[in-house]
């Protein structure tokens, strides 16, 4: 544990400090390497589950066992580079949720975070286990629902990550919000969080993500309450993170025009870095494709122009020409890749000096 200066995030009995969770990024994006080497610095290392393992041809039973197989080696393969805190994140749309949820419980992973839908049944899943439960919200409405739920399993919240507008990725807000900007501010909607997480006894931590960039956003959230944050844009440029190098260098050509939000095929928005392949998919153009298995309950494999999980997969392989980076909204001020030890350093100091500046 390094000595920050900075306040811990305390979930149950883990101590996380600098208080950062790396966000979970697929399709293998965040992978083993990532999360150890985060988990190594004190704070908490978090594989993607969703696009492990086979994809391609795969049906029914077969591509669950797999997609199991692939979690496992992941999750054991950090645990061998590290002693830190190891998470998952598995979103709640995945249609083989239930499976991959209960294969990281039996893993012994320290965190389950989950997001993209309410997961509604997420301590049913890990009844038994130490595993602990953390909810992606964006907003107090969705978080009320899931704590009422949960209710029922005797169960709340060992925290709670709050995603504003800015995260990469799938987005909890509707595709016409984001793109006229009529979306909540984050400071607003983790004042609302935190006033409610803290109406519980005891209460629980509350997380900032999406446009987290740089130590000054750190303190800014902390000062407004927040235990900790949750950062994934960042952590891709990063010799560490497992995807292909053109995947890190879209991010560092990337402009502040070139981060946008599509309509994902999948029924939700997504912010994405432009490019030839985008603008081929806004004009209406199809990519035919054959799914095997429906990976997400979202997806209707019949009607949507092409697989999500299919170009990203490639975007993980380098294959850019016929793909897109998913990225938040400040990825074009990534300027470098760095080791992680390195950027974490830089944060934990830069968050020291905003939080002591106005004290």
């Amino acid at each position: 544990m390094q000595n920050t200066g900075i306040p811990s995030l305390i979930i149950g009995d883990l101590e996380v400090n600098p208080p950062i969770i790396q966000g979970g990024m697929g399709v293998r994006v965040s992978k083993a390497n990532l999360a150890a080497a985060v988990a190594k610095e004190g704070c908490v290392g978090v594989i993607s589950t969703v696009g492990l393992g086979e994809i391609e041809g795969i049906s029914g039973a077969e591509f669950i066992r797999l997609n199991e197989e692939a979690l496992r080696a992941e999750i054991r393969k950090a645990r061998s580079q590290t002693d830190g805190i190891i998470g998952v994140n598995v979103m709640a749309v995945l249609s083989h949720y239930d499976s991959l949820t209960r294969t990281a419980a039996d893993e012994g992973v320290d965190v389950i975070i989950s997001g993209a839908g309410l997961p509604l049944d997420l301590p049913r899943l890990v009844s038994g286990y130490s595993t602990r439960c953390i909810p992606i919200v964006s907003s107090v409405r969705a978080l009320s629902i899931i704590c009422r739920k949960w209710k029922r399993e005797n169960r709340t919240p060992d925290a709670v990550v709050v995603e504003g507008a800015k995260a990469g990725g799938h987005l909890g807000f509707g595709y016409e919000e984001l793109v006229s900007g009529k979306v909540p501010e984050l400071d607003d909607i983790l004042v609302e969080v935190i006033k409610f997480a803290n109406e519980f006894d005891p209460p629980f931590p509350v997380i900032a993500a999406g446009g987290i960039f740089d130590g000054r956003d750190i303190a800014r959230v902390l000062k407004l309450g927040a235990s900790g944050v949750q950062m994934a844009t960042r952590f891709v440029c990063t010799d560490e993170c497992d995807v292909h190098r053109n995947f890190k260098q879209a991010y560092l050509d990337a402009r502040k025009e070139d981060i946008i939000v599509i309509d994902s095929p999948v029924g939700m928005p997504g912010r994405v870095i432009n490019n030839a392949f985008v603008e081929k998919i806004k004009r209406g153009e199809t990519v035919p494709f054959s799914c095997a298995y429906q990976c997400l309950r979202s997806c209707d494999p019949m009607t949507v122009p092409y697989c999500i999980a299919k170009v990203l997969l490639r975007a993980a392989e380098g294959n850019m020409d016929e793909s897109f980076a998913f990225a938040g909204a400040n990825a074009y001020r990534c300027t470098e890749i760095v080791p992680v030890k390195q950027l974490i350093g830089q944060l934990a100091e830069e968050t020291a000096y905003y939080l002591s500046k106005d004290a």
